[in-house]
């Protein structure tokens, strides 16, 4: 296992292990979006290859090999023993699936807050528009959004939606154990979307008292698994009947006569189930999870470092000393209620992301938020230096 201090040290004491993404020779300011994958990740590419032209049509036993360990690893990471998670192309895919199973009609009311991703909220707005109730509560503070939203949960909600790390600024949503009783007293159900939290901000299914909550998330940031790995944690008393149901759901009962024609779904993982998937992306992700494993990469870990690189950049920022009308950071949120990236204000966002783009900094921006997102396979060096670039930009703005 790696020291945070061989972390900070030029060369990284990580990077040779990413060097196809060459971490060491680019200033990836992208790892609240897209981290880079370890070279490993490639091994389980290859191996999904190698096993479809080695075992063709009977290569599913392998590939659901593949699927159960990444659920097993994402069980462990939700701190879920026994869990019951299923996978996705996507989390919209997932997503879609859950609310296509919610009592709508004795329900038509769903509650949010006004900082979801655009995976739910355009979702959530497509479904205002044909005639759903969609409550959305302020995320701002985000200190007290679980309470708020505790506050607007009713006897006609059918469920809530909301994230345990904010997608723009990175503010962690405390409280949402409270959120779960609440919905639980009136029969709503709880959706928690952790995309922003896993793999760097730890989450306790446990210590949150969250047993009978949905848990969406994804691969895609940081855990380094690439695209095609959305997941769903769901309580192990399902009993969701989703409208939009692919035929792997039934895929061990297929044989069983059905003369009422009620559609059945399978157990566990399978009720959330599609259809014929590229199980390339779970090789990848094993692969990836075996490699974080052996280099002992823990979620624990991983929030160390994070801390360490969003403190050193907040830092950095500050010795800018740039015109807080230009860009700016909020103050007034401490370094512990923060996620995987550095949010800072700038009404002129777009032309700074540009700007930093030309000068070797790849990161990006959400309206008027720079997110600058550091991984743990960057140097201080190299976050030293993307902060004198964003520095180069501001002043070329004046």
């Amino acid at each position: 296992m790696p020291t945070l201090d061989e972390l900070r040290r030029t060369p990284n004491v990580l990077a040779p292990l990413y060097s196809q993404f060459r971490v060491s020779e680019r200033l990836l300011l992208t790892g609240h979006s897209h981290q880079a994958w370890p070279d490993r990740g490639f091994d389980g590419q290859c191996q999904a290859w190698r096993d479809a032209a080695t075992l063709v049509d009977e290569k599913w036993e392998a590939a659901f090999a593949k699927a159960e360990r990444v659920r097993r690893g994402l069980a462990r990471w939700l701190d879920d023993p026994g869990g019951t998670i299923a996978l996705g192309e996507n989390t919209h895919d997932l997503i879609v699936k859950f609310i296509s199973g919610l009592p709508l009609r004795e329900r038509p009311r769903l509650v949010a807050t006004d900082g979801e991703f655009h995976t739910i909220r355009r979702q959530l707005d497509r479904l205002e528009e044909e005639g759903v109730e969609i409550v959305r509560v302020p995320a701002l503070p985000a200190g007290t959004a679980a309470e708020r939203l505790s506050q607007t949960v009713t006897e006609r909600t059918a469920a809530v939606f909301v994230s345990a790390v904010l997608f723009r600024n990175a503010h962690i949503v405390p409280g949402l154990g409270e959120l779960s009783a609440a919905c639980r007293r009136v029969g709503a159900e709880l959706l928690v979307d952790v995309y922003h939290s896993t793999n760097v901000v730890p989450f306790s299914v446990r210590d949150a008292n969250l047993q009978d909550v949905y848990v969406v998330g994804g691969g895609y940031k940081y855990c380094q698994f690439g695209e095609g790995v959305g997941f769903l944690r769901m309580p192990g008393d399902c009993a969701l009947r989703p409208v939009v149901t692919g035929w792997f759901s039934e895929f061990g009962t297929m044989a069983d006569a059905k003369p009422d024609h009620r559609v059945s779904y399978g157990v566990g993982p399978a009720r959330f189930a599609s259809g014929t998937y590229d199980p390339t992306s779970h090789y990848r992700a094993a692969e990836v999870l075996d490699f974080l494993d052996d280099e002992g990469l823990t979620p624990e870990f991983l929030r160390r470092v994070s801390q360490h690189q969003v403190g050193f950049l907040s830092r950095c920022f500050d010795d800018i000393d740039a015109d807080p009308a230009v860009i700016d950071r909020d103050r007034s949120v401490p370094l512990e209620s923060v996620g995987g990236f550095l949010a800072l204000m700038a009404p002129r966002a777009e032309e700074l992301c540009r700007s930093l783009r030309e000068r070797g900094v790849m990161t990006d921006y959400r309206a008027d938020i720079l997110r600058l997102g550091p991984a743990p396979y960057l140097s201080d060096a190299q976050l030293t230096d993307a902060m004198g670039a964003l520095g180069s930009a501001v002043r070329g703005l004046s």
